[in-house]
């Protein structure tokens, strides 16, 4: 990071990084860093400790001179087999008060180390079958409009740095192009309805 910064000169450059916890742990103890609970269990706790679990995370990507994290991860634990969300420990909730709560005592622990954050994954992977790293998740069937909510909430508090798009596919939203790619979703629905107009960046190509 200080080679590329130094490269950089004057120009401003954001490194950015994985750092959700749990699973999702790019500088875990294997690399000599602290553990990371996941958000799960984060979100099985209190409030308190998920500020100790915020500052904590963000204090590693600080002393490593990291300036963006591809987290929270706000979408809600629609389905707990999901090898997209559930299975894997990232989503705080099923619930989008303590969804919204937990990421915000995250965002703002990021926000006192000058560490940016981005809202994951829109409009809402939660119900998925299907992990969009190595399959076509279709959530037509399963979505729901309250998966947008964290979003809403967060957006609409001024708790959003940047959001990610996800790669999945919702014909009632758009019958021909994913998430990631669509006019509907990204123009209309995120920066038209939940009134985003900040930087959209896409998952995992």
């Amino acid at each position: 990071v200080r080679e590329l910064r130094r490269a950089a000169g004057d120009r401003r450059i954001l490194v950015g990084i994985d750092q959700e916890g749990g699973r999702v742990t790019r500088l875990s103890p294997t690399y000599g860093f602290p553990a990371v609970g996941s958000q799960a269990s984060v979100g099985a706790g209190t409030t308190a400790a998920a500020r100790t679990w915020a500052k904590g995370l963000v204090a590693t990507l600080a002393t490593v001179g990291i300036d963006l994290n591809l987290a929270p991860v706000v979408d809600l634990n629609v389905n707990p087999s999901s090898p997209a969300i559930g299975a894997l420990d990232r989503s705080f909730s099923a619930d989008p008060e303590t969804v919204t709560t937990m990421a915000t005592i995250e965002i703002e622990a990021h926000r006192a180390r000058g560490v940016l954050t981005t809202l994951k994954h829109f409009p809402g992977l939660g119900s998925s079958t299907t992990n969009t790293d190595f399959g076509v998740a279709d959530v037509t069937g399963t979505w729901s409009r309250v998966e947008l909510e964290p979003f809403r909430r967060l957006i609409a508090a001024d708790r959003a740095d940047l959001v990610m798009a996800a790669h999945l596919v919702h014909r009632g939203l758009d019958p021909k192009r994913p998430a990631s790619l669509s006019p509907a979703v990204v123009t209309d629905l995120l920066r038209g309805e939940l009134g985003w107009d900040g930087a959209v960046i896409t998952d995992d190509l």
